[in-house]
C-alpha cells in the first residue's frame, strides 16, 4: 500500500438498484462517490448512467485515469468484458459488450471482474494475507502463506482465489463458484441455500413455526440470539449454527483442493460470533472409512483467527530446529499443516475497490 504509485483507476460498485462510482489511487478513494440509479430494466438507460457516472468521476480528477476497473455480476466473459444473462439485471440478457463499449468511450483499458474475486484480491494485497504473514514473522515462525481463498456471505455465497499474487479466474471465467457446492444439510440443493441471507431467515422461520415471509432480518435474528431483542432465541441461534456448518463443509472442500488461508466478508460476516466457531469445527470434523477408521475432514488443521487463543496456537505451530545433514548448521522446521479462517481486514467494499485498482495496475504493468 505504501508504493509511490500515483496512477488513478476509476471504479464502480454495480448493484441491482444503484451504481456507485469512484476513483482509487494508492488503494484510497480520491473522489467522493457518485451514485446513479441502475435502471435494471432498460439497457439504454443503464448503459447511459454507467457512462455518465464515469464521466462525472473523470471530470473531478486532477489527472487523467489510466484505466477503468470494477466488479459486475455474472455470468460473464470477464477477460473480454462481455456481460451475460443476469438475473437481477434483465436488460443485459443476450450478452452485452460492456468493457469494449467503455474502452471506446473513454479511450483507456477496461477491466471487469466478479466482486468475490476482487474482494479476495484486495485482502491478498493489503488485508488478511499480509497481516497473517506479518504476525507469523513477528512470532519467529518460518511459515509463509502465498495463497488466499475468500468467500462473501450476503444475498448469495460468492468466492474468489488468489494464487501467488495472481487472481485465478479459470478458463471460462467460472473459477471459485463455491455457491454450487453440494449442500450438506439439503443434498439436492447448492450450498448457497444454506449460506445466505435467505437461508438464515428460512431456518429461523422453520424453527419458530412461522412463514418465511414473516421472518426477521438477519440483523434482527442476530440481536435476538445475542439477547439484544426479544424473539425466539433458540430459533435464532439455530439459524446461524446451520449457516456455520454449511459454510464450514464448503470450505473444507475448498481447502482440501486449494490449501489456502480463508477470509470471510459480506454483510453476514458481522454475525461471526454466532457461526465462525461452527465453521472451523466443521472443517476439523472427521470422516469414516468403510473399514471403520476415522480420518480428518481435511489434511489441514483449521484455526479461528478471530479467537485469541486459537490465533496464538496458529502462530506458534510446531516450530523446531533440525540439523542439516553433514553440517553444523541448524534450520527451523514447522511440520504442522494448518490454515487460518479470519474476517476481512479491509472491509468488503474497500477490499473490492483495492482489488479492482490493483488488478488494473498489475495488468497494465504486465503489458
Amino acid at each position: 500500500m505504501d508504493k509511490p504509485d500515483k496512477r488513478t483507476v476509476m471504479t464502480l460498485d454495480a448493484g441491482g438498484t444503484n451504481l456507485v462510482f469512484s476513483a482509487v489511487q494508492r488503494n484510497r478513494e480520491v473522489v467522493e462517490p457518485i451514485t446513479l440509479p441502475t435502471e435494471a430494466d432498460s439497457l439504454v438507460k443503464c448503459l447511459g448512467n454507467i457512462c455518465e457516472g464515469f464521466r462525472q468521476v473523470k471530470d473531478r480528477l486532477k489527472e487523467p485515469p489510466v484505466a477503468i476497473s470494477f466488479a459486475f455480476p455474472g455470468p460473464a466473459d470477464y477477460p473480454n468484458g462481455i456481460i451475460g444473462d443476469l438475473g437481477n439485471l434483465p436488460a443485459f440478457r443476450g450478452g452485452v459488450a460492456l468493457g469494449p463499449m467503455l474502452k471506446e468511450k473513454f479511450g483507456i483499458p477496461v477491466f471487469i471482474n466478479n466482486d468475490g474475486d476482487l474482494f479476495v484480491y484486495g485482502e491478498a494485497i493489503a488485508g488478511l494475507l499480509p497481516r497473517v504473514n506479518m504476525l507469523l514473522s513477528r512470532s519467529g515462525s518460518p511459515k509463509i502463506f502465498r495463497n488466499l481463498f475468500g468467500v462473501t456471505l450476503g444475498t448469495g455465497f460468492g468466492a474468489g482465489l488468489v494464487h501467488n499474487g495472481e487472481l485465478y479466474l479459470g478458463d471460462n471465467s467460472a473459477g471459485a463458484e463455491i455457491w454450487l457446492v453440494r449442500n450438506k444439510k439439503y443434498p439436492d440443493a447448492p450450498v448457497e441455500e444454506s449460506a445466505s441471507i435467505r437461508a438464515v431467515q428460512r431456518e429461523y422461520a422453520l424453527k419458530a413455526g412461522i412463514p418465511q415471509a414473516a421472518a426477521p432480518s438477519p440483523k434482527d435474528i442476530f440481536e435476538i440470539a445475542t439477547g439484544v431483542k426479544q424473539g425466539n432465541w433458540e430459533a435464532a441461534v439455530n439459524a446461524y449454527k446451520i449457516l456455520g456448518e454449511a459454510v464450514g463443509d464448503a470450505l473444507a472442500n475448498a481447502v482440501t483442493l486449494l490449501d489456502t488461508l480463508v477470509v470471510i466478508g459480506g454483510g453476514l460476516a458481522g454475525a461471526h460470533s454466532l457461526f465462525l466457531s461452527d465453521v472451523v469445527r466443521e472443517m476439523n470434523s472427521s470422516l469414516r472409512l468403510f473399514s471403520g477408521q476415522n480420518v480428518g475432514r481435511t489434511e489441514l488443521k483449521a484455526y479461528n483467527l478471530e479467537d485469541a487463543a486459537e490465533t496464538d496456537a496458529f502462530l506458534r505451530g510446531d516450530v523446531r530446529e533440525i540439523q542439516v545433514p553433514g553440517s553444523d548448521r541448524k534450520i527451523l522446521y514447522d511440520p504442522q499443516k494448518r490454515v487460518g479462517v479470519g474476517l476481512s481486514v479491509l472491509g468488503t467494499s474497500r477490499a473490492v475497490s483495492v482489488g479492482a485498482c490493483a488488478f488494473a495496475l498489475h495488468a497494465l504493468d504486465r503489458k
